[in-house]
């Protein structure tokens, strides 16, 4: 359940982000709800409204290696947690991935 889960949310070309409802979630929403991504190409999953939380995060872990939320994807790829966003947002690598995977309007 938890697999099929996380993994039909993680699409190409598309901005997910596992999360509850903890600071550092909600930071990292209100990094990516500022950026002009295209619309229905971002995601906030809260795992915390499944009955499914714990199978999530292990799988989250096996897929990241980490079960910590908020797990950032940008396409297929797993960029970590809120520290790590928060980082490439002051470098510009996030405005870059995002460009190369076609999610910016």
């Amino acid at each position: 359940m938890a697999q099929e889960f996380v993994n039909g949310k993680i699409q190409p070309g598309k901005v997910v982000v596992f999360k509850p409802t903890c600071p550092y979630c909600r930071r990292a929403q209100e990094i990516l709800s500022q950026l002009p991504i295209k619309q229905g190409l971002l995601e906030f999953v809260d795992i915390t409204a499944t009955n499914h939380t714990n199978e999530i995060q292990d799988y989250l872990q096996q897929l990241t290696g980490a079960r910590t939320v908020p797990r950032v994807f940008i396409g297929k790829d797993c960029i970590g947690r809120c520290s790590d966003l928060v980082s490439m947002q002051q470098s510009g690598e996030l405005l870059t991935q995002l460009k190369e995977i076609g999610a910016l309007q």
